[in-house]
């Protein structure tokens, strides 16, 4: 009888050892989702643009298979080799966090200049693409995945940096709910969104409930505004979370200046308004934080289209010869 409640109490220990194992790794979890969360914004913002001009009955299809190539390139790619880093180069996390804000700034930049530069004019006009809608779809999958690769990686890389002082399985299994959630959330939120006018088309064409047919029109005319403002929200998060993540990485790197200079001001801010003292120092630093990713990004431009492009296309050509 002793040794039988002598291992009960062994299996009590080990059940309360694993559920604060298991908040642990939630707790984890959920701040690294909440440090990438610019990236899930601009990520969803990104995606519905890959089924525009397809077969209404393709939509879904391609987004489970945006997602299905995410998940791989998160899972299967991207978690391994960020856990051989953070086991063998934990030094590497730091600079490949601040390369992949530096793009982030870029793409951020990139979009607002495009936004100026043709304010008031036409955007030049593309020729039309001659492709049968499989070819387009297949196409337009396979871009789609390579561009999330890029924002999986910095996804990861964030979020490891929030468990990088825990144990390789904590590191592991954090990584693993992030990838699975936050695909999940985008993904199931890119669906929704695509398929919000169809669902909204229906109920205005319902028979015998008024309201129900309003409701239905307003949601029609509310999406292309709606998309427009999440495109904008996208890219404002772009340029906060790649502007803080180089400040951060600058100041671990003995940089310091320019984050703690940010941060003061923050806090002068907050003092200047104690009923909103918390969201004030929020607003302010990420304000200061997308200038300086913006003017970080404006200033990468020439760089990237003047040498890495064309260093990349003649590689390509190399590679293809």
């Amino acid at each position: 009888m002793t040794g039988l409640l002598a291992l009960l109490d062994d299996v009590a220990a080990l059940a309360k050892l694993a559920a604060a194992q298991l908040d642990d790794v939630a707790a984890h979890a959920a701040k690294a989702g909440t440090k990438a969360a610019g990236l899930v914004i601009d990520d969803g913002a990104v995606t519905p643009k890959y089924v525009h001009g397809l077969p209404a009955a393709r939509e879904v299809p391609i987004v489970f298979r945006i997602a299905r190539g995410s998940l791989f390139n998160k899972v299967v790619i991207l978690l391994p080799a960020a856990l051989v880093l953070s086991a063998f180069a934990p030094w590497v996390l730091t600079p490949l966090l601040m390369l992949g804000g530096t793009y982030l700034c870029f793409e951020g930049a990139e979009k607002v200049w495009h936004l100026v530069a043709h304010r008031g004019g036409h955007a030049e006009e593309k020729r039309p693409v001659t492709l049968d809608a499989a070819h387009l779809e297949e196409r337009r999958v396979k871009g789609a995945i390579k561009t999330d690769f890029i924002l999986s990686a910095e996804i990861m890389a964030m979020a490891l940096s929030v468990v990088e002082a825990e144990g390789l399985i904590t590191q592991g299994v954090v990584l693993l709910v992030v990838a699975v959630g936050i695909t999940a959330l985008v993904y199931g939120a890119v669906a929704l969104l695509i398929k919000a006018d169809d669902f909204g088309l229906r109920l205005s064409q319902t028979e015998g409930v008024p309201s129900v047919r309003a409701l239905g029109r307003g949601i029609v005319k509310a999406m292309p505004a709606v998309m427009e403002v999440i495109a904008i929200v996208g890219t404002a998060a772009m340029l906060w979370v790649g502007g803080n993540i180089i400040l951060h990485g600058l100041d671990e790197l003995g940089f310091g200046a320019p984050y703690g200079w940010i941060h003061d001001v923050a806090e002068a801010a907050a003092e200047a308004a104690p009923v909103a003292s918390g969201f004030t120092e929020w607003f302010v630093t990420a304000s200061l934080d997308g200038i300086f990713g913006l003017a970080l990004g404006l200033l990468v431009i020439p760089l990237a289209t003047r040498v890495v492009a064309p260093a990349l296309a003649s590689l390509k050509e190399l590679r293809g010869a």
